[in-house]
């Protein structure tokens, strides 16, 4: 495998990043072929080649050393009944693989397709919504019952398990009447 790394990275050294120029809807992207066009000639130059095969439900990427015959692999999943507004089938499957393929190509040469902006921007957490459950009634009492002969901590454990669910007001009264 020394062949094939020592070639891969000289690759990597020479390849520019490669700008994306493709506009998608709100975004934009390197497509194939200007990925192709940029690292064809310099893979050519270090001795390497690639294929990328559609087998069953995975696109599988081999990257190879000419000469010595070393490969490195990768396989993807292609995604599988998903819909595209707009997009029969068939498009939509050359869609997932174009896209596996771009990302496939890039990670396994370790080329950059942009600017990284992944920590440039501040990170906005959003809400997390929080369901509260109920508890049933009978359920409910039935605990308050057992809990007159226990002692202070099995009471306050039980006291805090019910405050995490959405109480009724009889169970918040039964609560506070467990504090006092």
């Amino acid at each position: 495998m020394k062949n094939i790394y020592q070639s891969l990275a000289s690759f990597q050294q020479e390849c520019p990043t490669i700008h994306k120029a493709t506009k998608g809807y709100g975004y934009t992207y390197a497509d194939l072929p200007t990925i192709f066009e940029t690292i064809n000639p310099l893979l050519a130059k270090h001795g390497l080649g690639f294929t990328q095969l559609i087998q069953g439900q995975q696109i599988k990427t081999i990257l190879f050393h000419c000469e010595s015959g070393e490969t490195i692999e990768s396989v993807a999943d292609i995604p599988q009944d998903v819909s595209l507004k707009g997009m029969n089938d068939f498009q939509v499957f050359g869609s997932a693989c174009s896209y596996i393929r771009r990302y496939q190509i890039s990670a396994i040469c370790g080329i950059v397709t942009d600017k990284d902006t992944d920590a440039s921007g501040e990170q906005q957490k959003k809400p997390i919504k929080v369901v509260k459950q109920t508890i049933n009634e009978k359920t409910f009492d039935d605990y308050i019952l057992k809990l007159q002969d226990e002692d202070d901590s099995k009471v306050a454990s039980f006291i805090e398990w019910a405050e995490k669910h959405t109480l009724t007001a009889s169970q918040r009264k039964a609560i506070n009447n467990l504090k006092k």
